[in-house]
């Protein structure tokens, strides 16, 4: 599995929200594509990864 371009290990029975967790992101705060297609944040916990997946995720920023 990549995220945001780094190789990882894909953990047994991963989601999308164990790895945003396991990642230190709240889910909250970020926006997560899925091999070219966004995974709507009600879906984080029961959308599936797998090796092959190519993973971005995005952090919202605030500022001014």
């Amino acid at each position: 599995m990549k995220i945001n371009g780094e190789a990882c290990t894909c953990p047994p029975n991963a989601t999308v929200l164990s790895v945003l967790e396991q990642r230190g992101h709240d889910p909250q705060r970020v926006a997560v594509e899925k091999n070219g297609q966004i995974v709507p944040r009600a879906r984080f916990a029961e959308e599936p990864l797998h090796e092959d997946d190519v993973i971005e995720i995005v952090q919202f920023v605030g500022g001014g």
